[in-house]
């Protein structure tokens, strides 16, 4: 293996699910500008859209939550297409 190839700053980071307000807390090299109180220790913040916490292949539900409306553009963009 090559040297000095990996990243040195590991750090303990939050994620935290947007869709369910989840938080979980990793080792992780993110870099991240915000930060969040987590039993009351301050972390670094990274936001995510989905998660195992959400994700319909974990939770075993099919609803998956589309925050940004994408299927709904979609729709409505090929409506008058239908039969």
């Amino acid at each position: 293996m090559k040297k000095d190839i990996h990243p040195q700053n590991y750090r303990v980071v939050a994620f935290k699910d947007m869709s369910n307000d989840e938080v979980f807390l990793t080792k992780s090299t993110a870099n991240t500008k915000e930060t969040i109180e987590v039993d009351g220790a301050e972390y670094p913040l990274v936001k995510l859209e989905i998660s195992r916490a959400s994700h319909p292949f974990y939770t075993g539900k099919s609803k998956l939550v589309d925050t940004a409306g994408r299927i709904d553009k979609f729709k409505n963009k090929y409506k008058k297409f239908a039969k």
